[in-house]
């Protein structure tokens, strides 16, 4: 099987943030106010005290990671992509 790039993240790269609660440390992408990407690894997933189950997948935002996340957008340190279209006028066309 292969794997096929992700090109959204040419223009902007998932950028490391840690959570408040558990230190858990992810790489997170903001394409809007609506829509945030998560990428957990080994660690994190271990780290992480919100998982459903034993075994379980860490939830995508337990409350520790949401202001983690929330913080880094007001800091300048986490980029909201559409915001950033909005300001340059959007796609030309």
């Amino acid at each position: 099987m292969t794997v096929r790039p992700d090109n959204r993240l040419l223009d902007e790269p998932m950028r490391p943030v840690d959570c408040t609660a558990c230190g858990a440390s992810v790489l997170v992408r903001k394409a809007s106010w609506e829509q945030t990407s998560v990428q957990w690894n080994a660690q994190a997933r271990r780290q992480c005290r919100h998982r459903p189950h034993p075994g379980g997948h860490a939830v995508a935002l337990c409350p520790g990671l949401r202001t983690a996340i929330e913080d880094a957008v007001r800091q300048g340190r986490l980029p909201v992509l559409a915001d950033r279209e909005a300001v340059g006028g959007g796609a030309s066309g």
